[in-house]
């Protein structure tokens, strides 16, 4: 939970920080963040399924074919990361624009993403890395190697951004130079773990590949909505885009609190089919999701709880009357998003990744149409968010109780 939370919480500090800039600074870093997002989220099956395979290797002590996964997907992250950075900076203008951001606010976003870009095969080389170490149960050192770069991001933001006067830029850069210290240090950890092997092994790749050919359309489903819901919050209104970066930022935390279960269950579910204890990996499921709902609730009455601190520390004074519209209506959704959450890792775990897109597709295209026609305010923006979440807990769920379809985890089903 903690390597999962240190990304939003650095997300958080950069919010403090821009917000004493204004509305228009915050509301360009929430169309910045919100890009990037879109950028890199989609290639996180080099995380996911690289976790589910060693996890796999290591229930059916196979060292070698987790060393073969693993390097495999670092070379493809290193490689990727390359392409994509470069072929994503001729797009910034267009993508800015297209996201509702104008003029200055534009410019803002479009420098942020300039810089973030340059670490983008950093960033991707250590969502590789983390989801090997994960899938050795090794979560201490993301943990670690998490919580520390994403330390000095908060020690740099305010001397970048205000002794320099960089402003937005240096949040950005902070950003980037955290990625590359974090992903040099997970690769030496996966190293002296596995070890990194320079020859590619064929059947690594063409696995890889299938994975990654769900994982990509899945993942982009998903981006998809959230930046269809950042675009309408920035299209109503400066001070609108402002509040929906706060809520979504705090969404995202209190997201990856509850991708704590998922990351977990991935693991011990993979392990335990791969040792061929189907019954064990039943049992992970249903603990998993008792836990992840009642962490849901706790989450949901802490955020109600909390409105006034948020609204203190993060909302600029002219987009309060916004944010008290949505806040409500991302906190009563925790449970069921805690629920999304560890049905995605226990899918995850059971290599179940066709499924899992398929459900992403069916609640992205009835949300995003909803959004489209229907969210002419901020708050049917997070109610529309609320069903996208509501549709995806309880497809995730039905597959594993009663196991509609072929589901890896019924009791009869093949693994």
């Amino acid at each position: 939970m903690f390597s999962l939370i240190a990304e939003p919480l650095t997300g958080l500090a950069d919010n403090y920080f821009i917000k004493y800039l204004g509305s228009m600074e915050l509301a360009a870093l929430g169309v910045a963040t919100t890009l990037l997002s879109s950028v890199f989220w989609v290639f996180n099956f080099l995380g996911i399924g690289t976790q589910t395979q060693v996890a796999r290797a290591l229930g059916q002590e196979e060292p070698e074919a987790a060393r073969r996964a693993t390097s495999v997907a670092i070379t493809a992250a290193l490689l990727l990361g390359i392409v994509l950075s470069a072929f994503a900076w001729s797009f910034l203008d267009l993508a800015t624009h297209w996201m509702g951001a104008s003029g200055q606010m534009s410019e803002v976003a479009e420098v942020y993403l300039q810089i973030r870009l340059l670490g983008g095969p950093g960033t991707l080389v250590m969502i590789a890395c983390f989801g090997a170490l994960r899938g050795l149960q090794d979560m201490r050192a993301p943990m670690v190697i998490a919580l520390a770069a994403n330390l000095l991001n908060v020690i740099l933001d305010p001397i970048l951004i205000f002794q320099f006067g960089l402003g937005v830029a240096g949040a950005a850069w902070a950003s980037t130079v955290t990625q590359w210290i974090a992903a040099a240090w997970a690769l030496s950890r996966v190293n002296r773990r596995l070890g990194i092997s320079l020859s590619i092994d064929t059947h690594a790749v063409s696995r890889l590949m299938i994975v990654g050919r769900d994982m990509f359309l899945r993942t982009g489903l998903l981006i998809t909505f959230i930046v269809l819901s950042t675009r309408a919050a920035t299209i109503i209104g400066a001070d609108a885009g402002a509040a929906h970066q706060v809520v979504r930022q705090i969404w995202l935390l209190t997201a990856l609190v509850l991708d704590a279960y998922a990351a977990t269950a991935q693991s011990l579910v993979g392990y335990f089919l791969g040792a061929g204890h189907k019954t064990t990996a039943i049992k992970v499921a249903r603990i998993s999701c008792i836990w992840a709902f009642i962490s849901g609730a706790a989450l949901a009455f802490g955020m109600l709880l909390s409105e006034q601190m948020v609204s203190d520390l993060f909302v600029p004074v002219t987009a309060l009357g916004a944010f008290s519209t949505i806040w409500w209506v991302a906190a009563v959704a925790q449970p069921l998003n805690a629920i999304s959450f560890a049905t995605d890792g226990i899918h995850w775990g059971a290599a179940d990744y066709g499924y899992l897109r398929n459900a992403m597709f069916l609640a992205t295209a009835t949300a995003a149409s909803v959004l489209v026609f229907w969210a002419d305010s901020l708050e049917a923006v997070w109610w529309t968010t609320t069903y996208w979440i509501t549709v995806r807990a309880v497809l995730g769920v039905l597959r594993i109780w009663p196991g509609i379809g072929r589901a890896p985890l019924r009791v009869n089903a093949a693994v």
